[in-house]
């Protein structure tokens, strides 16, 4: 006698009101602070008497507003991509229990991939459009940092869609210059100029999110080899791999010791810097002497909030203290 199938399962039910919009607030990573910090080293690069100007509050307001825009619309379209190919099944699932399924909202059946392309168009929509206002809005609006902001909306928005430099072996480069332009562009704005010590503090601020997205590449060799992610992880050996997190951290701190070297930052900046310097040679211990990559990866996100608070000190101090490198 024939017998009938099982009833297949009901579908998850669907969120609403506060479950929906936590599931959008995790699909744009709002809980991810760490390039919008590069507004605060603007802020305190400027000289004293600028850094309560109305108009400097105003474009900040809407650099940051906008940033966020930015962020969202990255990481939206980068989820999207990750559900296609499949990287954020193999990344995220049963087989890697430290990392927290609810992050991708995709994976988890919380948000549907059109919604997410929705949210990733209209937040780089509203992120133009705000950055726009803060252009008119700010102090000073020299061409270059108008055109840095744009060329940063541009590339973020194509960092795993459109020409998917992510994926292209470009990753690397994109965030160190991501976080160049966050800041340096801002400081542009707000002071009409930029000058080398700046220019430094933009590349130790994007080589912040390098140095644990490096990390999370480690982590994410398989699932990002089946889908053809061209990192450095998945290219390089693993000791050619752990070569690679070794210069990079090392050109961190040569850039630290050289800026003051040189007289680009205050003679003490090293010393000031010096925690940074110290919890590097930890992470790299941890990730690749230990092996705990996920450990090192979140201790690198401390570590960059420190690099920026100290960042934020040293800048505050350069005048009271002296030396070169003093806020313009």
């Amino acid at each position: 006698m024939a017998h009938d199938s099982p009833p297949a399962p009901a579908p998850a039910p669907r969120p609403t009101g506060l479950a929906k919009a936590a599931a959008y607030a995790r699909l744009a990573k709002l809980d991810i602070i760490d390039y919008y910090l590069g507004l605060v080293l603007a802020w305190t690069l400027l000289a004293p008497a600028a850094r309560f100007e109305p108009a400097v509050w105003a474009a900040l307001v809407l650099l940051l507003v906008g940033e966020v825009c930015m962020v969202a619309a990255m990481t939206s379209f980068d989820d999207v991509t990750g559900l296609r190919d499949g990287s954020d099944a193999a990344n995220y699932g049963p087989d890697a229990p430290r990392r927290k399924l609810a992050r991708k909202p995709l994976i988890a059946g919380t948000l549907t991939e059109r919604e997410a392309v929705r949210l990733g168009t209209a937040a780089a929509v509203a992120a133009a459009l705000l950055w726009a206002s803060a252009v008119w809005a700010a102090p000073h609006q020299p061409p270059w940092a108008a055109a840095g902001l744009a060329l940063c909306l541009f590339f973020a928005v194509q960092y795993s869609w459109g020409l998917k430099i992510s994926y292209r072996g470009g990753q690397e480069v994109f965030l160190v210059a991501l976080g160049v332009g966050l800041l340096v562009a801002p400081y542009g704005l707000l002071s009409g100029t930029v000058h080398a010590f700046a220019v430094v503090q933009g590349v130790l601020f994007g080589l912040g999110p390098l140095l644990f997205g490096v990390y999370s590449n480690t982590n994410d060799i398989p699932g990002d080899a089946r889908v053809g992610r061209r990192t450095v992880a998945v290219l390089a050996s693993p000791r050619g791999n752990a070569a690679f997190v070794g210069a990079v951290s090392a050109a961190e701190a040569l850039i630290i010791v050289g800026a003051a070297a040189s007289g680009i930052a205050p003679w003490w900046f090293p010393l000031a810097m010096a925690p940074v310097i110290a919890l590097r040679a930890l992470q790299f211990t941890i990730g690749f002497l230990r092996h705990d990559i996920l450990r090192a990866r979140n201790l690198g996100i401390r570590v960059h909030r420190v690099s920026v608070a100290l960042l934020a000190a040293v800048n505050l101090a350069a005048p009271l203290v002296g030396g070169a490198g003093a806020a313009a």
